[in-house]
């Protein structure tokens, strides 16, 4: 017989059914044989033979892939091709690679006989499948793996050797963590520790405090008297003064004058503290910075300084010293404005004194070439005694009219007062002359009247301007003496009796927390990235 490998049996359902004896599967197996007892349609159907065609070229694995995609396949179908290629035994790295390893294999996955395989349930083990209708069965090879059934006892052997492998590592691993601990983090800070406690050399600090205060004056009011008083008036001062005495300037006057960068230059300084004896002044003012603290308050004004050195004595000497420079500095800030206020009040002042007398020296003048005191009353003595003079000379013109209107006139009378009136009239022509004759300088008495009050006009206009810069003087002093700015101490320097640095146990605990931080930083670091190139 042709299928002698097939068996036919009759089953229940009514329609006989091939099935595959227990054999090794061919490597290329052919299609199965139909059944002689398939349906009398389908026997009957002629079988379409394909002509010869060239074997086409083969294709790559990637290449077949697309072809799949290309024919839009739900993912359905993509679904039942994993699952039937799984019941073929097959290890699929997708779905599309699921449908070109079945179609290696001669299975069509999207046949309706091959679906209701995958969609059927399975059958237990010796239990025949439930088929209504003839199908050719294909059972998949026997695994050479089969589970093992194990009973307690070695159950609980593999439970406690996988607690025991875990337990194992968990302590390895925590070794090894104590190791890095150890290495990273504990060491490091006993050597912070050794050092602090046993090498670094002891440092004395001096502290003072002080403000720079304005002198008030009295009686300024307005925008001027607003903040008077007030840490804000002096706040710049203030800022200007921190600024200078933590500047190299500074440092080099200490240089120059105490000796600030000998006393770190000894062999009792510890290496790390030290300076070299050719240290640059740029290495100098490091240090200087570290060991010169200087802070400023601004809401109450107060200027905190803190000097760090190796001897009691010296930390106080250079704390007054640095006290000297900032009242010498305030000084410069304030004298140059208060002198240019002074200097310009005073010359003006010096210059309206001086016109003033020069305008007394002309107004003397004019009286000594004119031969008189007062121009001006001369003139008005003889406009007086001229009215006077014409008075009479009315009274006596006055007297000689009536005498002439009698019949017989007394020609005595009437001679003696036409002599009186002549007499009269003469003297008031001598009065006139005085005043419009010249002096023995050429001019008359009304020139020098004129000049006179012209000189003495411009002397009161002097006396005026001498007075308002008298007053503007007054003002500038009371302004420069309320610029003048200085310092008033809070906190004296005092000589140390015990050193303040270094603080051992607060420099240890802070190194562990930085050796701490900067292990904790690159651990996460280096999981992070380990994570990133495993996956």
């Amino acid at each position: 017989m042709p299928n002698s490998n097939k068996t036919l049996r009759i089953l229940r359902g009514g329609g006989p059914e091939a099935v595959d004896a227990p054999q090794p599967k061919p490597v290329n197996p052919a299609p199965p044989a139909q059944s002689q007892a398939q349906n009398p349609a389908q026997q009957q159907r002629p079988q379409a033979v394909a002509p010869e065609q060239p074997a086409a070229p083969r294709l790559t694995p990637r290449e077949e892939i697309e072809q799949i995609k290309q024919e839009n396949l739900t993912g359905r179908e993509l679904r039942i091709a994993r699952r039937m290629a799984q019941r073929h035994n097959l290890s699929p790295t997708s779905d599309l690679d699921a449908v070109r390893l079945l179609r290696g294999q001669g299975i069509d996955p999207f046949s309706k006989q091959e679906i209701g395989s995958v969609l059927a349930p399975v059958p237990a083990e010796g239990q025949e499948p439930n088929v209504a209708l003839p199908a050719t069965v294909r059972k998949s090879p026997v695994s050479d793996h089969k589970p093992q059934v194990i009973d307690d006892d070695s159950r609980e052997r593999e439970v406690r050797k996988i607690q025991k492998g875990l337990v194992k590592r968990r302590r390895k691993r925590l070794g090894i963590l104590m190791v890095k601990l150890a290495c990273y983090v504990f060491l490091p800070s006993i050597i912070a520790g050794y050092y602090f406690y046993k090498v670094a050399t002891p440092m004395y600090a001096t502290y003072s405090e002080f403000v720079i205060q304005s002198a008030d004056a009295p009686g300024v009011a307005g925008a001027a008297g607003l903040f008077s008083g007030s840490p804000l008036e002096t706040v710049t001062d203030s800022i200007t003064v921190q600024g200078y005495l933590t500047s190299r300037d500074a440092m080099l006057r200490l240089d120059a004058g105490p000796g600030f960068r000998t006393l770190f230059q000894g062999d009792n300084i510890d290496v790390l503290q030290r300076l070299e004896d050719d240290a640059s002044n740029e290495e100098s003012y490091k240090a200087y910075k570290k060991r010169i603290i200087i802070g400023f308050d601004p809401t109450e004004g107060v200027i905190k300084m803190e000097v760090i050195t190796p001897s009691p004595e010296s930390s106080k000497q250079i704390s007054a010293t640095l006290i000297q420079y900032a009242e010498e500095r305030v000084e410069q800030l304030t004298s140059r404005l208060r002198n240019d206020q002074m200097s310009g009040a005073e010359e003006i002042y010096n210059a309206a004194e001086i016109n003033m007398e020069k305008a007394f020296d002309e107004v003397a003048r004019l009286q000594i070439d004119g031969e008189t005191l007062n121009a001006e009353g001369e003139n008005t003595i003889i406009s007086g005694q001229i009215s006077s003079l014409e008075t009479q000379i009315t009274e006596k013109e006055l007297e000689l009219s009536r005498l002439l209107n009698n019949a017989r006139p007394n020609r005595t009378k009437v001679n003696v007062l036409e002599s009186d009136i002549s007499l009269l009239k003469r003297k008031i022509e001598e009065q006139r002359a005085k005043i419009s004759q010249t002096t023995a300088t050429g001019q008359s008495i009304i020139r020098i009247s004129a000049d006179l009050r012209k000189a003495e006009g411009k002397l009161v206009v002097r006396q005026q301007l001498l007075a308002t810069a008298l007053q503007n003087l007054e003002s500038a002093r009371v302004e420069a003496g309320r610029q003048t700015r200085y310092i008033s101490m809070g906190v004296s320097p005092v000589t140390p009796d015990k050193a303040s640095y270094p603080r051992s146990f607060e420099n240890t605990l802070l190194a562990f927390v930085v050796f701490a931080g900067i292990y904790l930083m690159l651990s996460l670091t280096v999981s992070i990235l380990r994570e990133q190139v495993t996956t």
